[in-house]
């Protein structure tokens, strides 16, 4: 029988705004539906989390960082690191049960991507995400549900609203 996986990000910052809001809401439902546990570790204890993650089912917030909840296991977490010199496979799964991440992990073949993709605001106004994007069946970036709106909304902004 395969052990539960846990995917870590460690959240050093006592805010969680709405971009990593989003973000973290869909890692831990996807985490969730696969019957795997999603962790911010390293949590500041002042750090306030938004409500919507409060409710959500799948998260684990933990002071304590990475080193400590895992020191009996160190063996079986994977930092995941984009300079690696080995790509992450599927047999790894066999080798780890914690996968701590952040950012772009790696460029694995078999996955698609669209790199820097343009968002429409609407039809005289669009935004270029500096990001790479997994691609939907559509070819479209797959981003967490409400970010477009999010994207929409912060485009509304004045530069007085950026201070």
């Amino acid at each position: 029988m395969a052990t539960k996986k846990t995917y870590v990000v460690e959240h050093l910052d006592p805010e969680c705004g709405p971009w990593s809001t989003l973000e973290y809401l869909s890692i831990a439902k996807e985490s969730a539906d696969s019957d795997a546990q999603f962790c911010l570790s390293s949590a500041p204890s002042d750090f306030n989390l938004p409500p919507s993650l409060r409710a959500c089912r799948g998260l684990e917030v933990d002071h304590r960082s990475v080193e400590q909840i895992y020191h009996d296991c160190k063996d079986r977490v994977c930092l995941l690191d984009p300079a690696a010199k080995e790509e992450l496979g599927p047999k790894d799964a066999e080798k780890f049960d914690v996968f701590v991440f952040g950012g772009i992990l790696a460029s694995l073949d078999d996955i698609s991507y669209v790199d820097y993709p343009e968002i429409r605001i609407d039809e005289h106004e669009s935004t270029e995400m500096p990001f790479r994007y997994v691609k939907d069946a559509e070819g479209k970036p797959t981003m967490p549900e409400g970010m477009i709106d999010l994207i929409k909304k912060d485009s509304e902004k004045g530069f007085g609203d950026l201070f």
